[in-house]
Order: structure tokens, then sequence, then C-alpha cells
């Protein structure tokens, strides 16, 4: 715990909570004796203290762009990518507690769970240190994220979406082609991009692959 401690540049007061953080629900699930609770709570808390400090950097970091670029670079910043690659810098995941069926089967690599080890420990921040503590710890380890120029960013809005709805399980995603108007040089297609169904964007390209791009950067939009 030291060694992660030092990592972070964060020393915790309660260090259960450090612990909890770097619970999966498969040890818990194991060691039912032992009531350690899982970091479930505490990442459905991170994930929002994530999202606040990005958002709150953007905000302050760019005054003249506009929200619907700021919802977009958000949820690129905030994605399961980033995450994991934050957990890769901490080594996290040799310090998570795994079922051992977990651990056998790949769990101490498994994005989803680096990712929300991720979220789990900001929020087990939060509570010992307080949100200045919390913040201050999403900017250091998101720093070289936070400190690219947005113009140079690969655009790839349907991975962003992706990721945004994945961090909820039983999410659907479909992208259904409208129309393909014009002559065969230069058509125009429109595609809608359904969550569960529901129509969540639509958006327009001279190929349908750009027109899946751009409704899913109205979808990101809409959600954020």
């Amino acid at each position: 715990m030291k060694e992660l401690e030092q990592k972070l540049e964060y020393t915790f007061r309660d260090p259960d909570l450090l612990q909890t953080a770097l619970t999966h629900s498969s040890f818990s699930n194991e060691t039912k004796e032992a009531k350690r609770p899982c970091n479930e709570r505490l990442e459905f808390l991170g994930d929002s203290v994530l999202g606040l400090t990005v958002a709150r950097y953007l905000y302050e970091r760019y005054p003249d762009m506009p929200e619907g670029q700021m919802t977009k670079l958000r949820a690129e910043l905030v994605c399961e990518q980033n995450l994991v690659a934050v957990s890769d810098k901490l080594g996290l995941g040799a310090y998570l507690y795994l079922g051992r069926g977990e651990a056998l089967g790949g769990g101490r690599s498994r994005p989803s769970i680096l990712a929300d080890g991720v979220e789990a420990i900001f929020a087990a921040i939060l509570l010992d240190g307080g949100i200045e503590e919390a913040q201050a710890a999403v900017l250091r380890l998101l720093h070289e994220s936070l400190s690219r120029d947005p113009a140079d960013r690969v655009r790839d809005y349907k991975t962003a979406l992706q990721e945004l709805v994945q961090r909820k399980s039983g999410q659907a995603l479909r992208y259904e082609l409208l129309s393909a108007t014009g002559p065969d040089h230069q058509k125009v297609f429109l595609v809608e991009v359904l969550l569960n169904e529901e129509p969540i964007g639509r958006g327009s390209g001279r190929s349908k692959k750009e027109a899946e791009q751009a409704a899913a950067a109205v979808a990101l939009e809409c959600l954020g």
C-alpha cells in the first residue's frame, strides 16, 4: 500500500479506503466471512469525481471552446482507454484484490477492472481527503492526456461513444443507414445511431463511415 501511495502522491489517513478501492467483487464474494466490501460503490462515486474534474479543467483551460466540443473532449478524456493507461502507469493490476477465478482468468489486465479501480481510487481520496485532494489526484494522473492540444487529437467519436455507454451494463448501440442521396460520385449518407433501439443522434457525410462518426458526435453531445 505504501508503494502505491507513493505513486499516487497521496497518503491515506484511512488505509481501509484504499484497500476497499482495490477490492474487486470476485474477492468479496469468495471472502464473505471477512465482510470486506468491494469497490463498486466507490467506482460509482469516482466516476462523478472524474467527470466533474475534467469538465472543470476544460471549462477553465479553454474559455472559448464551445459546449459541444467540451462534451466530446470530456468523453475522450474519461474513456476506459485513458483510465487503463493511468492504471498501467501505477502498475495497478498487481495491487488488486481479485477472486481466484478472476485472477486466473486474466483479471489483472482486464480493461474494465483496471478502469473501475482507478475511479474507485479517486473516490477513496475524495472520502479521505476531500474534493480538492481528489481533483488534484485526477489532474496529476491524467496530466499527459489533459496537456495534449485538442487540435492534435484524432476524433474517433464512435469509439468514445461506445466506451461511454459501456460504462453501464446492458447497453446496446446500433447504427442504421437512413438514406443515401445524390449521384454516385457525390452521395450524401444519413445515419442514425440508436441506444437500446432509441434514437440518440443523426449525422450525415460523404461516406457511411463519416456519417456514423457525425451521428456518434451528436449522440455524445446529447448524452453529455
